[in-house]
């Protein structure tokens, strides 16, 4: 009998741990890449359907990786700016050997036609790539949603160099405080 007791007080040991470990690793939030990390790997597709790797363009150049808020209700006129901004420094970003991607999060429904409107007018330069992050998958895994009412995601950009490094992270938890471009450039490998 004490045997017995004794090996179930054991398997109940044994279940608690499991128990614990599980919520432990399971209550675990994502968290943004910081400068002096790795952040993960990551494949998004264009509006063309173009996959794009993140791990495969720093094999080529640095890269620039800046979050948009997408379509949070409307078409955000700071990200419309910041957009504009990098794409006016497309020159100086190039010559230092960087590739600018710009993710565009939101649910899957309708998000290649509100990511298509907020860039309509626009051109993007060669060393660009326009990106959607359908159903906040790329969002989540960045520890990036801001998940509030008519919000989507925190307005980030991080410099990531050639070896895979987060140079500058920069994460907005309002719509504003954007990285600069100036900042940006002057951090980039090659830059002058």
């Amino acid at each position: 009998m004490t045997r017995l007791l004794a090996m179930r007080a054991m398997l109940g040991f044994v279940c608690l741990s499991l128990v614990g470990s599980a919520a432990a690793v399971s209550a675990e939030p994502a968290k943004a890449p910081r400068e002096g990390y790795k952040p993960p790997d990551f494949t998004l597709n264009t509006l063309g359907g173009e996959p794009f790797t993140l791990y495969d363009q720093l094999k080529k150049s640095s890269v620039v990786l800046v979050v948009l808020r997408g379509y949070p209700g409307y078409q955000c006129p700071i990200c419309m700016i910041q957009v504009g901004d990098l794409v006016k420094h497309a020159e100086q970003l190039a010559a230092a050997n960087a590739h600018v991607v710009l993710v565009y999060p939101g649910p899957a429904d309708n998000l290649d036609e509100k990511a298509a409107e907020f860039i309509k007018n626009r051109q993007l330069p060669e060393n660009f790539s326009f990106v959607v992050d359908p159903d906040y998958a790329f969002t989540n895994a960045y520890g990036l949603r801001w998940d509030a009412p008519k919000e989507t995601a925190y307005p980030s950009t991080f410099v990531i160099d050639r070896q895979g490094t987060v140079r500058l992270a920069v994460v907005s938890k309002t719509h504003g405080g954007r990285a600069k471009t100036a900042d940006v450039i002057k951090l980039l490998p090659g830059a002058e």
